[in-house]
């Protein structure tokens, strides 16, 4: 574990072999696990898993019950919301495991996008910088930069700014 100044409450529990940066802050019921690199000022919310090998940027944000799944890479300043969801295995299925990193497909969330309370974002997309996912939206593509896509599956609704307003075009 770093030796940076960071806070994990008490019910938190974190692994050997983690980084963690200066500022952030772990909340209650959270796992961190073997491998995983937290950036600095961070928030990680309440009932957070961040499995394995996972790469967190900076100045990053994860609201409550959110697992963040070995295969998820979250760039800077990403946002996100309470109960979302992420895979890493794309044909699931309890008969055949598949563990380990070679059976995870890649998910890329790049600088400042945000993902809204209760998405989904299915394994091996990326998501663009400023990008927004709508709350409830499925997310089975990748996700153009300055976009924001809501519906089931998600779709674009129009371009964004960096702030997230529409711009008209």
């Amino acid at each position: 574990m770093s030796k940076n100044n960071f806070y994990v409450h008490k019910t938190s529990i974190v692994d050997e072999n983690v980084e963690i940066g200066e500022n952030t802050k772990i909340w209650h019921f959270s796992h961190i696990q073997p491998g995983a690199i937290i950036g600095h000022n961070c928030s990680i919310g309440q009932n957070v898993n961040i499995a394995n090998n996972v790469k967190i940027g900076n100045h990053v944000k994860i609201q409550n019950n959110v697992s963040v799944y070995e295969g998820v890479e979250l760039e800077d300043y990403v946002f996100c919301g309470p109960s979302m969801v992420f895979t890493n295995v794309k044909l699931p299925r309890s008969e055949f495991p598949q563990r380990g990193s070679s059976h995870y497909s890649k998910t890329l969330v790049k600088k400042s996008a945000s993902i809204g309370a209760n998405a989904t974002i299915v394994c091996g997309v990326k998501i663009g910088e400023y990008a927004m996912i709508g709350s409830g939206a499925v997310v089975t593509k990748d996700v153009p930069p300055f976009h924001l896509v809501v519906g089931n599956p998600a779709k674009i609704v129009c371009r964004i700014d960096k702030y997230g307003n529409k711009i008209n075009d």
